[in-house]
C-alpha cells in the first residue's frame, strides 16, 4: 500500500484573513490620496483658466482704455465652467519713497481683476493686477 502524500497547496485561513485586513487598511488610504490628487488637478486647471481670463480682461481694458470705468464685473463661460470677475481701478501708492519728479501725483493707477470660481463645492479666486500711466492714455 502506498503512503498518501500530503502536499500543501494554497493558503491557510489565517493568511487569507491577514491579507484581507491589510487590504482593508491600504485601500481607503489609496482612494483618499487619489481623491486629493483629483481635486488638486481640477483646481489647478481651473486656476489656469481663471488666470487666462483675468489676463485677457486686463489686456483688453488697457488697450481699449476702458480701465478707468469704475465697478466693472461680469461672468465668463469656458466650456462647462463659469467664472465671475470684478475689475477695480485704484490710484497706485508706491511702497517705497519715489522722488516727486519721477511720478506726478495720481499719474499711475493700479487696475486689478479678481476671477472667482467654484470647484468641488469650494470657492477659489485668482487676482491679477497691472499698472497704467494715466498721462500716456
Amino acid at each position: 500500500m502506498r503512503a498518501a502524500k500530503h502536499s500543501r497547496r494554497g493558503f491557510t485561513l489565517v493568511e487569507v484573513l491577514a491579507a484581507l485586513a491589510l487590504m482593508a487598511i491600504v485601500i481607503p488610504v489609496v482612494m483618499r490620496g487619489l481623491q486629493i490628487a483629483s481635486l488638486a488637478g481640477s483646481v489647478s486647471q481651473r486656476k489656469a483658466l481663471a488666470a487666462r481670463i483675468g489676463e485677457r480682461l486686463l489686456n483688453e481694458s488697457v488697450v481699449n482704455a476702458q480701465w478707468n470705468r469704475g465697478g466693472q464685473s461680469g461672468t465668463e463661460q469656458q466650456g462647462p465652467y463659469e467664472f465671475r470677475w470684478v475689475m477695480r481701478n485704484e490710484v497706485w501708492k508706491p511702497t517705497i519713497q519715489i522722488s516727486q519728479d519721477a511720478v506726478t501725483e495720481n499719474a499711475i493707477h493700479q487696475v486689478s481683476v479678481d476671477v472667482s470660481f467654484a470647484a468641488q463645492g469650494k470657492s477659489y479666486a485668482v487676482s491679477l493686477s497691472t499698472l497704467v500711466n494715466v498721462q500716456q492714455q
